[in-house]
C-alpha cells in the first residue's frame, strides 16, 4: 500500500515538475526574442502566387478600409493580414486596437497619431485650462481650472513606419491637405495574438459597421466574416454598446443619459468621422532655426524635465512609455544600400527601432530605377509582403522544387507574399520600381546569389566548377562579374539576357 502511495506522489510530482519546465521554456524563449511557430502544416503548400488586391471595403464618412481576403493562401502561410485605411482632409479614425501587433507605412499624406499603453503618465499638458461644474457624482467644481492630460501624440508623414503592440489603442487623424493612406500589416500567427487567426479590430467609440453601405446595399464587417452560411443577424458598434448603461454609468460616474452616448447606437459615421473645425492636439512642433535631430533631442529634454515635476514617476515611463514607435524610412540619407544607377534600400530592424522586437517585425524600403534589378535572393527567417507605393515591377518566384510560382507584373497599390526561402529576383519597369516589404521576423536576414557577398562568390572555385560542370574560366565568371551588392545597375549583358522581357 506505500508503495503504491509512493509511486502515486512520484507521477504527481513528475506532472507538475513537466508542467513548470514547460513555462520556463516558453518564458525563456520569449525574453531571448525567440519567434513562436507561425503557421500549421499544410498551410503553405504553394504551388501558385497571385498578386493579390483588396476583397472587402468598409466607408465611412471621411474614408474608407479596405481588407485584402484573410482566406488567400499566401497570406494564411504568412500568418498576416492587411488593410489599407484612406482617410480623408479633417478626417479621424476612431480609437481602436487590435487582437495582433501592427505594423504600418504611411504611403501619403501627414496627420497624427496617439498610442495609448495602461499605466503609462499622460505626459502632454494643455497650458489653458477649461471651466468645469460639479456633476451629481462630484468631480470638478464651478469655476475650477483644469488642464488637457494624454499620452503622447506623434506627428505622421509619407514614408514612416509605425509599431503598434497588440492591443494598444490608437487613433489618426489627417492634418494635411490631401487624403493620407496608411497600409497596416497585422501580424495574426505572433505569439501574443491568443485568439483565432482571424483579424479583429475592436472599437472604442462611433457605430463602426454602420457606415455608409456597399452598392448593392449589403454591410462589410470589420470582424471574421459568417462561415456556414448563418443567417443570425450581425450586431454592429463599439465595445460599450455591449455593457448595461447603469453598470458603465456607476463605472465612469456619469449619468446614464451620457453612458448612453458611449454606445453610439445612433451614429451613422462609421469608423472613420469628420472633424468640423480643426482638430487642437497638444503636440511638440519644431521651432524656427532648429534642425530635425537637435529639435528632437529639445523635445525629449524639455518633457522629461518638466512634464511630472510634483508627481512621482512610476517606473514604466522610462521603459515602453518612452519607446519610440516610428521611424522613417523614406529618406535618401537613410538608405543602408545604394548604388546611382541602380537605386537604394532602407532597412529597419529591431537595431534601429527596439520596439521591433518585442513584436516580432519589420520592413525594408525599396527605390529602383529604370530597368534595374533586385539580385537574386531569399529570405532566410521570415515571410516577405510587398507592397507596391509608386511604379511597376517584374517579379519572378521559384520553389524548392524549381518551379516557377509566380513570373509577372507588380503595379502601384498590389500585394504580393515571399514565401520563406523561396528564391525571388525583381526588375524594376520603364517608370522605376518603389515598394515596403514588411517581414515577419524583427531581424530578417536575407541572402544573395549574385552579386558581392553571394553565395555563389563565397563558395570555392572548385566547387563552383564541379558543381555547374563549367571551366575554371566560367566560374571565374560567376563569381566576380558582379561587384554590386543587391541593388544591380541595367545596361550589362548578364542583366538582359536574365531578366530579358
Amino acid at each position: 500500500m506505500a508503495t503504491k502511495t509512493i509511486n502515486v506522489l512520484a507521477f504527481v510530482l513528475l506532472l507538475q515538475y513537466a508542467s513548470c519546465y514547460a513555462q520556463i521554456e516558453q518564458v525563456t524563449s520569449r525574453s531571448q526574442g525567440q519567434q513562436p511557430h507561425r503557421f500549421r502544416g499544410g498551410e503553405c503548400q504553394i504551388e501558385r502566387l497571385n498578386t493579390l488586391e483588396p476583397s472587402r471595403r468598409i466607408e465611412a464618412e471621411a474614408g474608407v478600409s479596405e481588407l485584402w481576403d484573410e482566406d488567400e493562401g499566401q497570406l494564411q502561410c504568412a500568418g498576416v493580414a492587411v488593410v489599407r485605411h484612406i482617410i480623408q482632409k479633417r478626417g479621424l479614425f476612431l480609437p481602436a486596437f487590435t487582437n495582433a501587433p501592427e505594423l504600418m507605412y504611411v504611403v501619403q499624406g501627414r496627420g497624427f497619431q496617439g498610442v495609448v499603453f495602461p499605466g503609462c503618465p499622460e505626459t502632454y499638458q494643455s497650458p489653458e485650462g477649461s471651466q468645469h461644474s460639479q456633476s451629481r457624482y462630484g468631480g470638478q467644481m464651478r469655476g475650477e481650472r483644469t488642464q488637457d492630460q494624454h499620452q503622447k501624440v506623434q506627428q505622421i508623414r509619407e514614408g514612416d513606419i509605425i509599431a503598434l503592440p497588440a492591443g494598444a489603442t490608437h487613433w489618426i487623424y489627417n492634418q494635411g491637405q490631401s487624403e493620407l493612406v496608411i497600409v497596416s500589416v497585422v501580424d495574426l500567427s505572433n505569439q501574443e495574438n491568443q485568439l483565432d487567426h482571424s483579424f479583429r479590430k475592436f472599437f472604442l467609440a462611433g457605430n463602426p459597421q454602420q457606415g455608409r453601405q456597399q452598392q448593392g446595399g449589403s454591410s462589410q464587417s470589420w470582424g471574421p466574416r459568417r462561415r456556414g452560411g448563418s443567417s443570425q443577424q450581425e450586431s454592429f458598434g463599439n465595445i460599450f454598446s455591449g455593457f448595461d448603461e447603469q453598470i458603465l454609468s456607476e463605472s465612469f460616474a456619469i449619468d446614464t443619459e451620457l453612458a448612453q452616448k458611449l454606445k453610439c447606437q445612433d451614429d451613422q459615421r462609421g469608423h472613420i468621422v469628420e472633424v468640423q473645425n480643426e482638430l487642437q492636439i497638444v503636440s511638440p512642433r519644431y521651432r524656427e532655426g532648429e534642425q530635425e535631430g537637435e529639435s528632437e533631442w529639445k523635445r525629449e529634454r524639455e518633457w522629461r524635465g518638466g512634464r511630472r515635476r510634483g508627481t512621482r514617476d512610476n517606473g514604466l515611463e522610462e521603459t515602453l512609455c518612452t519607446m519610440r514607435l516610428r521611424e522613417n524610412i523614406n529618406k535618401p540619407e537613410k538608405a543602408d544600400i545604394y548604388n546611382p544607377r541602380g537605386g537604394r534600400f532602407t532597412t529597419l530592424n529591431s537595431f534601429s527601432l527596439p520596439i521591433l522586437s518585442f513584436i516580432g517585425l519589420s520592413a525594408t524600403r525599396a527605390v529602383l530605377y529604370r530597368d534595374a534589378i533586385v539580385a537574386p535572393h531569399y529570405h532566410m527567417n521570415c515571410h516577405g509582403v510587398i507592397y507596391v507605393t509608386r511604379g511597376s515591377g517584374r517579379i519572378q518566384i521559384v520553389d524548392d522544387s524549381a518551379n516557377t510560382v509566380f513570373d509577372g507584373q507588380l503595379q502601384e497599390g498590389q500585394l504580393l507574399v515571399v514565401p520563406q526561402n523561396f528564391a525571388v529576383v525583381k526588375k524594376a519597369g520603364s517608370e522605376g520600381f518603389e515598394y515596403v516589404s514588411f517581414r515577419t521576423n524583427d531581424n530578417a536576414m536575407v541572402s544573395s546569389l549574385a552579386g558581392r557577398l553571394s553565395v555563389i562568390r563565397s563558395l570555392p572555385e572548385q566547387v563552383v566548377m564541379n558543381s555547374y560542370d563549367v571551366s575554371r574560366e566560367e566560374a571565374r565568371r560567376l563569381k566576380y562579374s558582379r561587384e554590386e551588392f543587391a541593388v544591380l545597375s541595367p545596361g550589362s549583358r548578364s542583366s538582359q539576357r536574365g531578366m530579358k522581357d
